[in-house]
């Protein structure tokens, strides 16, 4: 079986929805569509983050300070184990989340 998903014609029925892709070994892999901002979270495992359309400023804490990487169409974001961070859209963005099944 395979899919050809066509991200820049995705849109959520509010932000963060997300379309589901695929689910290996415990691993989600799933697209989303945003216009507003995360919450603050930590993730029950790792988490790839790849802008797919639009830009986001993502805000994460690292050493108790909180710092901010403005991500563009292609980038991605490794947040580690325990790496508290928040997602916030300049605009409509989509954005592909590989991470733990149940993971926040």
């Amino acid at each position: 079986m395979q899919k050809i998903i066509r991200s820049r014609d995705f849109t959520a029925e509010r932000p963060w929805g997300a379309l589901d892709i695929a689910r290996m070994n415990g691993i989600t892999t799933r697209l989303h569509w945003t216009d507003t901002p995360y919450q603050w979270h930590v993730n029950d495992g790792e988490e790839v983050f790849a802008v797919l359309d639009g830009t986001v400023d993502m805000h994460f804490r690292e050493a108790g300070l909180e710092k901010i990487a403005v991500l563009q169409a292609g980038d991605v974001f490794f947040a580690g184990t325990g790496c508290e961070h928040v997602a916030h859209p300049r605009g409509p963005a989509r954005i592909l989340v590989v991470e733990k099944e149940g993971s926040v």
